[in-house]
């Protein structure tokens, strides 16, 4: 199912119950206003009938009299919508019960079809005789007000629809206005907890408020763990390494014996590669520490295409022992207002050295920087190495995990690299990504925002 925003849904659901709505009203109208138009018919054949009683009342039967009493009385309008007939009933004869009904009458040669109020009265007072009073609406005149109704009430349907959808997208609008300000002011745009702010949003809602609430306890405690989390490294870190130098030391003293066995040389050679990896993992982890404690500063220009060179000229043996092709590709502004050198060149050779160290012996690096639309710059970097499986691309930065590549024979997975370039990255105000497939290779892209984006912050890997 495609993404949408809440409140579009809100508003496409208000329209397609409207539509709905306006469909439903389509199909009942039509039978209600014919209804409509023949209560309405019937209601003005009855006071017809009032108005023809009471001038009959008043001027008595010779009103409507046409040579001899006894014959038939017989009127239409000039367009034949509208009859009336007066018809003498045979003295002492039963009287027929009143009721409308539909007939077609031939009137001047030509058939209409007729809505009738028949009614009969007995004989008057002043010797008047029993008479049937007919009269007569043309049922085209019916049709043409049911037509009318019906036109009238679909569109006042359509109106009243469309001015619903609009006024429900606007109170929707008004209504999810502290929700869009939770998302864009509060949310948007975190890199670490620190850049969260914690003023309430201003919202007269229950539901709205409660979350904001929760959301502001939640932050204060997720940005204690950030702190103490940041603290033990530091000082875990500040605390090995002096140990680590101390026993470095003396093993080196203890290599200067001539009287030492060579197994027992054989064997502090390889405490101190235990230690030279220990002491390198601690190091790395100051590092993180002390980036994440925004303990470097960002003075410096750093032009990309240049720091990338340096790299690779520092790399050059590495790459050339294997064998591997490098190509640079950088075109546009690359240069970064607000970085720092050295943590640059860090994050780097960072990732040429993972292209060189996971890749395949007389495989290519490809290093490819364009300018982005936005102002920014976009850096990748591109290896033919086995690839990483899918499996693994989503834990690529996590500290600590480590897994085994795919190729038989590659070296074991990533360390620390990774996320300590992830980190670097952050500080930098970008972002650091990773493209793969399993036998084809594998693409880190960097993507700088635009000079001036805000770096004041970032979320240090998991």
């Amino acid at each position: 199912m495609a993404k949408m925003r809440l409140e579009a849904k809100l508003a496409l659901f208000n329209a397609l119950s409207k539509l709905l709505l306006v469909l439903l009203g389509a199909l009942v109208l039509p039978p209600i206003v014919q209804r409509v138009a023949v209560a309405h018919t019937d209601q003005h054949l009855r006071e017809k009938q009032r108005r023809v009683l009471a001038l009959i009342g008043r001027d008595g039967l010779q009103a409507f009299e046409r040579g001899e009493r006894a014959e038939t009385y017989a009127d239409y309008n000039i367009f034949k919508q509208e009859y009336i007939t007066l018809t003498p009933l045979p003295a002492g004869a039963p009287l027929p019960p009143e009721r409308i009904f539909e007939e077609p009458r031939q009137v001047d040669q030509q058939v209409e079809d007729f809505r009738i109020l028949s009614f009969a009265r007995p004989p008057g007072a002043k010797g008047e005789p029993a008479f049937r009073l007919e009269i007569g609406s043309s049922l085209a005149t019916v049709e043409l007000l049911t037509a009318t109704l019906r036109k009238l009430a679909l569109w006042v349907l359509v109106a009243a629809s469309l001015l619903t959808v609009f006024s429900d997208a606007a109170f929707a609008h008004y209504l999810l206005a502290p929700l869009r300000e939770l998302t864009i002011r509060k949310l948007r745009g975190i890199r670490q907890p620190s850049d969260f702010q914690f003023e309430p949003i201003d919202t007269d809602t229950t539901d709205f408020r409660r979350l904001d609430d929760r959301l502001n306890s939640l932050m204060h405690q997720v940005q204690s763990a950030f702190a103490k989390e940041r603290e033990f490294m530091s000082n875990v870190s500040h605390e090995l390494l002096t140990p680590v130098s101390i026993l470095q030391s003396r093993f080196e003293n203890m290599l200067q014996d001539p009287s030492l066995p060579e197994p027992h040389a054989q064997q502090i050679v390889e405490s101190q590669r235990t230690l030279y990896r220990l002491r390198n993992t601690v190091r790395t982890l100051l590092l993180i520490a002390n980036i994440e404690n925004e303990q470097y500063l960002r003075n410096e220009q750093v032009r990309l295409s240049a720091a990338v060179a340096d790299v690779a000229e520092e790399l050059d043996d590495r790459r050339q022992q294997r064998d591997i092709a490098l190509t640079v590709d950088m075109t546009g502004d690359d240069v970064r207002p607000l970085a720092n050198a050295s943590l640059m060149h860090t994050l780097l050779r960072n990732l040429l050295s993972n292209a060189i160290k996971y890749n395949h012996e007389g495989g290519r690096i490809r290093v490819l920087g364009r300018a982005a639309p936005n102002g920014g710059y976009t850096l990748r970097v591109e290896d033919t190495g086995p690839g990483i499986s899918a499996d693994h691309l989503p834990f690529l930065f996590d500290r600590f995990r480590r897994f085994h590549a795919n190729a038989p024979g590659s070296p074991e997975g990533y360390g620390l690299g990774l996320p300590i370039a992830q980190t670097i990255a952050g500080f930098h105000g970008a972002t650091l990504r990773a493209e793969s497939e399993v036998g084809k290779g594998t693409a880190f892209v960097l993507d700088f925002g635009p000079p001036g984006f805000n770096v004041t912050g970032f979320m240090s890997p998991s």
